[in-house]
């Protein structure tokens, strides 16, 4: 399932009916234990916009970066109820901790579970920081005129699911690199990821969500590059 803002794509040997060619630069080695994985295939998401999309219980949400250094930002709400929404704070206080890895849920604003993160390839994404705007870019960098951002890519796609530019909060950044010092400093670094790497998050109810290709240039160490996607359907003995 692939939807406006993005392009679709199959990646070799990932899913049933795969084309034979892969993205780029990237490479997908299949687990022998995914090997009855139900995907329509891969969605590109192009630099510097974004998509929204349902994505059902039990249904995973394997986000990929095919080229390496380039942010994701992720956001949720439950589907036919939007003032239950993918929280930072409550996710960070009942994980005891900053950084979240595989095993790790993600909590909605009313302490239910909305993703399970199954495998992380990276192990680096932030939850502190919203997502970028254009407000951000006049006040941090003194930007004058448009910049794209991925809190107006949110809020544009995520519009026709009903949802207001308020209701959308601190975003998943996946492959964000964010560290925090000793002082409470916060400086943001090039993310981890390289070609290829990916983070399955297994939905928890029915959500809708916003994705992105993230438009900041300090977030993906100077340059802007796609973001690719899928939604796997996965044996109930495999999830």
């Amino acid at each position: 399932r692939c939807w406006p803002g993005s392009e679709k794509h199959r990646r070799p040997g990932s899913t049933r009916g795969a084309l034979s060619e892969p993205i780029g630069n990237a490479r997908f080695i299949r687990k022998p234990n995914k090997m009855h994985d139900v995907s329509c295939g891969t969605c590109r998401i192009p630099p510097q916009s974004g998509v929204a999309f349902r994505l059902r219980a039990s249904e995973v949400l394997r986000i990929y970066d095919p080229q390496g250094e380039q942010v994701a930002d992720l956001f949720a709400f439950k589907d036919g109820e939007h003032a239950c929404s993918l929280s930072s704070g409550r996710t960070i206080d009942y994980a005891s901790k900053i950084y979240l890895s595989t095993g790790d849920v993600l909590y909605s604003n009313d302490s239910r579970p909305m993703f399970t993160i199954l495998e992380d390839r990276v192990g680096r994404h932030d939850f502190l920081l919203t997502p970028c705007s254009q407000e951000m870019f006049e006040i941090l960098y003194q930007h004058r005129g448009h910049h794209p951002s991925c809190f107006e890519n949110l809020y544009t796609h995520l519009a026709e699911f009903g949802v207001r530019p308020e209701q959308i909060g601190t975003t998943f950044n996946v492959f964000m690199n964010v560290e925090v010092g000793p002082d409470g400093a916060v400086s943001v670094k090039a993310p981890r990821s390289r070609a290829g790497d990916y983070i399955e998050l297994r939905a928890e109810m029915n959500l809708v969500c916003g994705l992105t290709a993230c438009s900041a240039e300090n977030s993906n160490n100077g340059s802007f590059k796609p973001i690719d996607y899928e939604i796997i359907t996965r044996p109930c003995s495999e999830r």
